[in-house]
Protein backbone atom coordinates (compact mmCIF):
# COMPACT_ATOMS: atom_id res chain seq x y z
CA UNK A 1 0.00 0.00 0.00
CA UNK A 2 1.26 3.52 -0.78
CA UNK A 3 1.19 6.16 1.69
CA UNK A 4 1.22 9.90 1.12
CA UNK A 5 1.35 12.60 3.71
CA UNK A 6 -1.28 14.71 3.86
CA UNK A 7 -1.89 18.27 5.49
CA UNK A 8 -5.86 19.06 6.48
CA UNK A 9 -6.68 22.58 7.61
CA UNK A 10 -9.80 24.04 9.02
CA UNK A 11 -11.74 27.85 8.18
CA UNK A 12 -14.39 28.68 11.28
CA UNK A 13 -16.99 31.06 9.84
CA UNK A 14 -21.00 31.46 10.25
CA UNK A 15 -23.86 31.24 7.85
CA UNK A 16 -23.84 35.33 7.94
CA UNK A 17 -20.32 35.51 6.68
CA UNK A 18 -21.50 34.72 3.45
CA UNK A 19 -18.18 32.87 2.12
CA UNK A 20 -18.63 29.59 1.82
CA UNK A 21 -19.36 29.29 -1.84
CA UNK A 22 -16.60 31.62 -2.91
CA UNK A 23 -14.16 29.43 -0.77
CA UNK A 24 -15.07 26.33 -1.48
CA UNK A 25 -14.86 27.61 -5.80
CA UNK A 26 -11.56 28.83 -4.77
CA UNK A 27 -10.21 25.51 -3.57
CA UNK A 28 -11.72 23.73 -6.49
CA UNK A 29 -11.28 25.73 -9.28
CA UNK A 30 -7.93 28.14 -8.10
CA UNK A 31 -6.21 26.23 -5.25
CA UNK A 32 -6.73 22.45 -6.69
CA UNK A 33 -7.38 21.31 -3.33
CA UNK A 34 -7.38 17.50 -3.29
CA UNK A 35 -11.07 17.43 -1.11
CA UNK A 36 -12.73 19.68 0.75
CA UNK A 37 -16.16 19.34 3.00
CA UNK A 38 -18.36 21.94 4.84
CA UNK A 39 -19.82 20.74 7.94
CA UNK A 40 -22.63 22.91 9.23
CA UNK A 41 -23.33 23.34 13.05
CA UNK A 42 -26.78 22.56 14.61
CA UNK A 43 -25.81 24.64 17.21
CA UNK A 44 -22.82 27.25 18.24
CA UNK A 45 -21.87 30.66 19.48
CA UNK A 46 -18.85 32.98 19.00
CA UNK A 47 -17.36 35.85 20.57
CA UNK A 48 -20.65 37.72 21.15
CA UNK A 49 -21.29 34.61 23.31
CA UNK A 50 -24.90 34.15 21.65
CA UNK A 51 -26.12 30.98 21.33
CA UNK A 52 -27.07 30.39 17.89
CA UNK A 53 -29.27 26.73 17.26
CA UNK A 54 -31.28 25.52 14.42
CA UNK A 55 -34.56 24.41 15.80
CA UNK A 56 -37.59 24.87 14.28
CA UNK A 57 -39.51 28.25 15.94
CA UNK A 58 -36.62 30.25 15.46
CA UNK A 59 -34.60 29.87 12.22
CA UNK A 60 -31.72 30.59 12.52
CA UNK A 61 -28.68 31.82 9.65
CA UNK A 62 -25.59 32.24 11.44
CA UNK A 63 -24.84 28.64 12.73
CA UNK A 64 -21.05 27.92 12.74
CA UNK A 65 -19.90 26.45 9.59
CA UNK A 66 -16.37 24.62 9.81
CA UNK A 67 -14.79 23.89 6.16
CA UNK A 68 -12.28 21.64 6.18
CA UNK A 69 -9.85 20.37 3.20
CA UNK A 70 -6.74 18.35 2.91
CA UNK A 71 -3.77 18.34 0.12
CA UNK A 72 -0.28 17.89 0.03
CA UNK A 73 1.66 20.36 2.64
CA UNK A 74 3.10 22.69 0.20
CA UNK A 75 -0.56 22.93 -1.57
CA UNK A 76 -2.30 23.48 2.57
CA UNK A 77 0.04 26.22 3.04
CA UNK A 78 -0.30 28.31 -0.28
CA UNK A 79 -3.89 28.36 -0.04
CA UNK A 80 -3.87 29.54 3.43
CA UNK A 81 -1.05 32.20 2.76
CA UNK A 82 -3.83 33.12 -0.26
Amino acid sequence: MNTETMRIARIFLTEADHQLNEIMQYFHDSGHISGATAYRGIEGYGLSRQMHDSSLIDLSFDLPITVEFFDQSNNVLSVIKH
